[in-house]
């Protein structure tokens, strides 16, 4: 059959890509190989989700005498845990599989490879092979786990993201090596399920990614819960004979051993662009990436590509944004190209981490005379009440024009926090437009407003 768009790939790039193609009158299909809603929906953004909710619920119950409630004979039951997880997700695919339905848009199960004259070779379960031809071919193919030398994966004793939202029994020790957002997620899940947990991280912060300051902050809480915390220090080498793990780590002050039971390796991810076509049909890579221009066409005509295939942050809501300019694009509309300067970044462990922007060393690093605010949870009294006062608002300004440059969070429910900032930098506001913006009362989103009057030496609860 002939299409206007074949979308490859049905993660939260794909899928919605499909989505808008059809809305705007496009003859759509998608092809994937496993389930809808790909990595995000089926192991990894809403999984983990899940299972950080269970950990949230259990700390809750483990600290219930702060707030007044005695409980008793209460215990974390791992495997309704993961399993809850799982009906999570498989709930969410089946969502997907409804839209698909809604918007008429054709589903080609099987494992996809781009081809020249604009066409995609479809290869089923059976080994059967089937090509599609569109007018425009968007590949959408995420990304997986990615793998270090010296950390091979087994899927048993050193394992990646999939394993670890899925393992048989909690193990008593774990060493997580990568402090990103998979990383610091799972230190405090499995920390929360009683696990000792050691991070390793090779750079001098954990969340390096993040201002100093929030790193800095998260590092304090996760120790004061128990996880320690080895930054400026690198895995060397896992030995996994016999029971368990037995993991080298570099550190400045020498080499240490550390036993575990099992080993989660979170050092990122890396595009899924291999065995795809991009070769034989000549599309342009660089470093593992496919080279695109600001609609995600690639250097053949008629071929483009989104998500975590692309540069640019590896985000589920950024894989979105960027298939719906690129269907906009093919399909006569005038999207604005996408501002990778204002995209936000959230991190669901606890306390949460939520950022947008420059960070206050790279605003100076680019040159900017800058006003810094911050107000800490700690003088808040909605924060107070609810008994999570770890944690801060930062706020960073140009001095001379009052521009909202970044903005940086660390405490509960900042990821639902974050998205006035963004709003905020979308609009243009101002350092002053901000504190006369009345914020309720008692909230945690008072903050906001706080940070920026400290910024100008006009904070109230301060």
């Amino acid at each position: 059959m002939n299409y206007d768009v074949i979308v490859l790939g049905s993660g939260p790039g794909g899928y919605v890509t499909a989505i808008r193609a059809s809305q705007l009158g496009l003859k759509t299909a998608v092809i994937e190989k496993e389930s809808l809603g790909g990595v995000c929906l089926n192991w990894g953004c809403i999984p983990t989700k899940a299972l950080l909710k269970s950990a949230n619920v259990y700390d809750y119950i483990n600290h219930a005498e702060d707030y007044g409630i005695q409980v008793s004979n209460f215990k974390a039951d791992f495997t309704s845990i993961v399993k809850r997880s799982r009906g999570v997700a498989e709930k969410m695919s089946g969502g997907v599989q409804f839209l698909m339905k809604k918007n008429k848009i054709d589903v080609i199960m099987g494992t996809g490879k781009v081809i020249p004259g604009k066409q995609i070779e479809v290869t089923n379960e059976k080994g059967e092979t089937t090509n599609y031809s569109a007018k425009n071919i968007i590949i959408a193919t995420g990304a997986k786990s990615r793998q270090l030398p010296n950390l091979p994966q087994d899927g048993k004793n050193i394992i990646g993201y999939r394993d670890a939202m899925v393992l048989p029994k909690l193990p008593k020790k774990m060493v997580v090596v990568g402090s990103g957002a998979i990383g610091v997620e799972f230190a405090y899940f499995y920390n929360a399920m009683g696990v000792e947990v050691t991070v390793v991280e090779f750079l001098p912060n954990i969340v390096p990614v993040e201002d100093e300051e929030v790193s800095k902050q998260l590092e304090r809480t996760f120790k004061k819960n128990g996880i320690k915390i080895m930054t400026n220090s690198s895995v060397e080498s896992v030995e996994t004979e016999g029971k368990g793990c037995k993991v080298t780590v570099k550190t400045k002050k020498g080499e240490e051993k550390i036993d575990c039971d099992v080993v989660l390796s979170a050092v990122g991810i890396e595009s899924n662009i291999s065995n795809i076509g991009l070769e034989e049909t000549g599309i342009a890579t660089d470093k593992g990436k496919i080279i695109v221009n600001e609609y995600y066409e690639t250097n053949i005509t008629g071929y483009y590509a989104i998500g975590d295939v692309v540069p640019g942050p590896a985000l589920a809501h950024v894989a979105s944004a960027e298939g719906i300019t690129c269907v906009e694009k093919i399909a006569g509309l005038n999207p604005e190209p996408i501002d990778y300067g204002n995209i936000p970044g959230c991190t669901y462990c606890s306390p949460e981490v939520a950022s947008v922007g420059m960070t206050e060393k790279a605003a100076k690093e680019a040159g900017h005379d800058i006003k810094v605010g911050k107000f800490p949870f700690s003088a808040s009294g909605k924060a107070s009440a609810s008994g999570h006062n770890d944690g801060f608002v930062k706020l960073i300004f140009d001095s001379k024009y009052g521009e909202l440059l970044g903005g940086h969070m660390i405490g509960a429910n900042v990821t639902e926090m974050i998205a006035e900032i963004v709003a905020l930098k979308k609009l243009e506001t101002t350092g002053h437009e901000l504190i006369k913006t009345v914020h309720p009362h008692p909230t945690m989103s008072e903050a906001v407003m706080e940070a920026a009057a400290a910024a100008y030496d006009e904070v109230i609860h301060m």
